[in-house]
């Protein structure tokens, strides 16, 4: 049964999920609700059958200014006080990882995530887009990791996605300066594959590309990033011994044969679109 949120919107549509950023906060500032809804929404999203993309965006003018610093504080800030070596820090430390953890379902889904990035990504919307696999974004985009302004670390999966992004370079630079970059920038880096004139364009292009992933049989998308995620800091031989494995099973799918029968007969295929893997 789908549950209902109130910092998320989530709409199905022919194997595309589209995820809406929706505050309450200004901006689609992150706050309580957010943090708490986006592990439950991956986990829903992740055991619906007949979804085969994900597609995030932000509602209004922006994607995300980050963390809503007004009405986290306050759940922050009394775990900041104390004895910082007791059950204080503890719990901090515990809060930290929990909203590490929505991110970390992004990254670890079986699922294609796609961000589509419109204005501000600020911050915690930075170490968001960093954990999709694919992140388009349009001509106003900007994009900080200000956790320096801040005074903190970036610690919600930013400094570790991005260097697989954009470099150790580009990461640093970010990173020290908490400044501010444009969509040249992104797309220069490579944290973003393509950029649009306008933020619709933007939507359509994300639309049409998450369709053209989703009309793909599911065990061979998510194979792909399986075998790409597992390659991350593994050496060559890990990652193709761990690919002949994986497609040693694949290979024996009813996918597999109606595509080879689909070759012969000079015909589109005709794959099974409800699959579920059990993630």
């Amino acid at each position: 049964m789908e549950q209902t949120y109130q910092s998320l919107q989530l709409t199905e549509a022919d194997g595309v999920m589209t995820v809406v950023l929706l505050g309450p906060g200004k901006g689609n500032a992150m706050g309580p609700e957010f943090w708490e809804e986006l592990p439950r929404a991956m986990d829903e999203i992740n055991q619906m059958p007949t979804v085969r993309c994900i597609l995030f965006r932000g509602s209004g003018d922006h994607f995300s200014y980050g963390l809503d610093v007004a009405r986290m504080l306050p759940r922050i800030a009394s775990m900041a006080t104390g004895n910082p070596m007791a059950d204080e820090r503890r719990k901090l430390m515990g809060q930290i990882r929990f909203m590490q953890s929505g991110f970390v379902k992004m990254h670890e889904s079986p699922k294609p995530v796609i961000a589509a990035v419109h204005g501000w990504c600020i911050g915690g919307g930075l170490n968001m887009i960093a954990a999709a696999d694919i992140r388009l974004c349009s001509r106003d985009a900007r994009f900080s990791l200000r956790e320096a302004k801040l005074a903190i670390t970036p610690d919600i999966g930013g400094l570790q996605f991005l260097p697989h992004l954009i470099g150790q370079g580009f990461t640093r630079e970010m990173a020290f300066t908490g400044g501010d970059y444009d969509a040249a920038f992104a797309e220069r880096t490579g944290l973003v594959n393509h950029v649009y004139d306008t933020p619709e364009a933007l939507f359509d292009a994300a639309q049409a590309l998450a369709r053209q992933i989703a009309d793909n049989p599911a065990p061979a998308v998510q194979g792909a990033k399986e075998v790409l995620n597992y390659g991350i800091g593994k050496d060559l031989e890990d990652g193709m011994q761990y690919v002949a494995v994986w497609n040693s099973s694949q290979m024996q799918s009813a996918d597999f044969s109606e595509a080879m029968q689909a070759t012969l007969d000079r015909r589109k295929a005709e794959f099974n679109k409800k699959v579920n893997r059990g993630y």
